[in-house]
């Protein structure tokens, strides 16, 4: 009697694809959370229009990617010393409180501070990188991590889709329908917070946890590497502060000339960025003089070239992505003159095939002998991509305008699983901080994408797109390096004196898997 193989996909007998779905659900929660926002924006401005402003609501938009630059560093920090099953349930309930809070509010002020505190729900992202990483070999954890991720951020679509029905339709359309809708929400992101706590471990049996012993900024190889590092760091802090003169340009209420960020408070926040970046900066030099001197074992070692390329990898694909979706809708409505339902249907398909598209970057990295190739191939794709978008006008046949800005997307989400592909085999012990970083050029580069589409019409900005692929193309040729062992069947064991691993990662007692022994933690 014959028996038929149950797809991996679907083999739940295996602990590591039950961890997989239970972190991807985790992830999908918390960008429904961090997108709640958009959805309900027009619901909000008609039922609170007496203190909410259109111009209001923008910064709120803006708000609600502010702190996720940040916040991806330093949760990636955490993750490398506490593990990602605590840091990504301690992240969902955490940020339900603000979401909570969010949904009481009756001033602006009081929204635009649970919107800061809310946008750093956009760090989870990273937590799920980790934790996939560690239950998936070198060969299959690119359409591991591709799949977590495409599936993860469809939370925002499903979020789009559903909020208005839940606020509307579920709540019976009432004055406070938005409120129980985002409510609802934020209790819901609580309890699968504490439920993540038992419903996955760290590491598969057997296995230590190999992390860092510090959360601390990050260990580099050499001194070269090390003032390279805080080169990088640096637009990190430059993107907050123009996110920060952005808020002082809206007026805290209609008509009013006081601004949200009076001229003193936007010198104030700006001279707070400047003391923190020169204390990050000092103190990065400690750690590393520290760690440099006394000799870099190899599991310790890190090629922060690598490390260089993929985050313009992430600024150029998913950083495009932010700033494309924010502005599709518009540009087809106006460029063929339809409804703005049609537009935005049209215009959905970008995101959409997120699904698919994501998870298939990571497969064909895995499939490809190098990952390098794979990577430059498909920036070269964006690169393209984006130059034919520039071209489109309205003698273009429609079918032909949506079947260019589908395939455009193909390479841009099939980017996004390629680099983090290659993130977590460039140092096993600071995955975390590596994807933390990656994570947050993606962020910055929205935020210089959507500067720029204020300041230019949409085909310039569409080959401006262009340019900072094809960039990224000569950065991965010049800086990235394929990684070893990117497609053997298990991970190396940790080299470089098991004794400095069990020192780093507290193996005596506190490392955060003692606490969590096989079948504990359930």
């Amino acid at each position: 009697m014959s028996t038929r193989r149950v797809p991996e996909l679907v083999d739940f007998a295996q602990e590591r694809i039950r961890n997989l779905h239970f972190t991807w659900i985790a992830f999908f929660i918390s960008f429904y959370m961090w997108f709640n926002l958009a959805p309900l924006a027009t619901t909000m401005l008609r039922e609170e229009g007496s203190w909410l402003t259109g111009d209001h609501l923008k910064l709120l938009a803006i708000c609600n990617v502010a702190l996720t630059i940040p916040a991806r560093i330093l949760v990636g920090a955490l993750i490398d010393r506490f593990g990602p099953r605590r840091c990504f349930a301690g992240l969902l309930i955490l940020t339900a409180i603000p979401v909570l809070l969010f949904a009481v509010g009756t001033t602006f002020m009081q929204l635009l501070i649970a919107r800061l505190l809310i946008s750093t729900t956009g760090a989870s992202f990273v937590i799920g990188i980790r934790m996939v990483a560690q239950w998936f070999p070198p060969k299959t954890v690119g359409r591991a991590e591709g799949f977590y991720a495409g599936w993860g951020n469809f939370g925002s679509a499903w979020a789009a889709m559903t909020l208005p029905w839940v606020a509307l339709q579920l709540f019976g359309g009432g004055h406070d329908g938005w409120r129980w809708a985002l409510g609802v929400n934020g209790l819901v992101a609580m309890a699968y917070g504490v439920a993540y706590l038992f419903l996955v471990r760290d590491m598969p049996d057997g296995k230590p946890f190999v992390g860092v012993k510090k959360t601390q900024p990050m260990l580099l190889s050499n001194r070269a590497d090390t003032w390279n590092y805080l080169l990088w760091s640096f637009p990190l802090v430059a993107a907050m502060g123009l996110l920060a003169w952005r808020m002082s340009t809206v007026p805290l209420a209609a008509g009013s000339a006081e601004r949200v960020l009076s001229p003193t408070a936007l010198w104030v926040v700006w001279g707070g960025l400047a003391l923190g970046f020169v204390g990050h900066c000092w103190k990065t030099l400690q750690v590393n003089r520290e760690h440099q001197a006394v000799g870099v074992a190899d599991d310790m070692k890190l090629h922060f070239g690598s490390v260089a390329a993929l985050n313009t990898t992430y600024f150029a694909n998913f950083g495009a992505e932010l700033a494309v979706v924010s502005m599709l809708p518009a540009f087809f409505e106006s460029t063929f003159t339809m409804s703005p339902t049609a537009a935005g249907l049209v215009a959905s398909s970008f995101a959409f095939v997120n699904l698919f598209a994501r998870p298939l970057g990571g497969l064909i990295s895995d499939h490809v002998q190098s990952r390098k190739l794979t990577m430059v191939i498909y920036m070269v794709g964006i690169a393209a991509g984006f130059a034919g978008m520039a071209l489109i006008t309205s003698s273009w046949p429609i079918w032909l305008a949506v079947a260019l800005t589908v395939a455009c997307s193909v390479f841009v989400q099939g980017a996004e699983g390629a680099t983090f592909a290659i993130i977590p085999m460039i140092n096993r012990r600071m995955t975390g901080q590596i994807a933390g970083m990656a994570g947050a050029y993606g962020n910055v580069g929205a935020v210089a994408y959507l500067v720029l589409f204020t300041l230019v019409d949409a085909a310039t900005f569409f080959w401006w797109l262009a340019a900072g692929a094809a960039l990224s193309v000569v950065a991965c040729m010049i800086w990235l390096r394929e990684p070893h062992g990117s497609h053997a069947d298990e991970e190396p064991p940790v080299g470089g004196g098991e004794q400095r691993a069990a020192i780093a990662t507290g193996a005596a007692g506190a490392a955060p898997n003692s606490r969590h022994p096989a079948g504990a933690g359930r």
